[in-house]
């Protein structure tokens, strides 16, 4: 990887979950150490799974500092994803613990920060903090949808994480809709606005 030069203390921000119709959305903050490197960092989803779950520990254990937030099924349906997903960036942020130089966040968009931001598009394979948040951000979530699978099983949440799969489908037209679907989002919203098409009973 590449690093985009930057002086001062740089903090890493990228989300993990804005496509799924299920779960919250994740959002980590980074702040590497120079001084203690990690080999093999890149964007989450080029990673494998075993891979992400090697790094992710040295992330913590290594970086200068760290913090994973989220927003709720409740605020992306409130909100927006946008807008919740800014605001789990916020708060991964505000909960370093240390105030960064110049935040660097994935994407064309900053969420309103008390220090300065700028965003770079597809920064998870080009800012090595940015690819660490990234990968604290997906094994988060990750962790979060298998302990969903276990609590509403028959979904295939350990499997696809909430993802819109054709299994997923599957499920959603069998079992119906479960706390933790976004409401929101168009899938879920028309098994909700059109009950007489699923099974009496499934729908909650």
């Amino acid at each position: 990887m590449e690093a985009i030069p930057a002086t001062g203390m740089i903090c890493g921000v990228d989300e993990a979950g804005r496509g799924p119709l299920a779960g919250s959305v994740v959002a980590a903050a980074v702040i590497l150490d120079p001084a203690r490197p990690i080999d093999g960092l890149n964007d989450s989803k080029k990673l494998t799974e075993r891979t992400r779950e090697r790094l992710a520990p040295l992330i913590r254990e290594r970086a200068i500092a760290w913090a994973v937030a989220e927003a709720s099924v409740e605020e992306i349906d409130r909100l927006n994803i946008l807008h919740a997903t800014m605001l789990a960036m916020q708060r991964a942020v505000a909960a370093l613990g240390c105030v960064p130089d110049l935040v660097r966040i994935d994407g064309n968009r900053c969420p309103p920060l008390a220090v300065p931001a700028e965003a770079v598009v597809q920064g998870d394979a080009k800012v090595p903090a940015i690819a660490a948040a990234s990968i604290l951000a997906k094994t988060v979530r990750d962790a979060q949808m298998v302990a969903l699978d276990g609590e509403y099983p028959g979904y295939g949440f350990a499997s696809h994480k909430g993802y819109p799969t054709p299994e997923h489908f599957v499920a959603l037209r069998r079992r119906g809709v479960v706390a933790c679907h976004r409401r929101s989002f168009a899938p879920v919203r028309e098994l909700l606005d059109n009950p007489e098409l699923w099974p009496a009973g499934t729908l909650t």
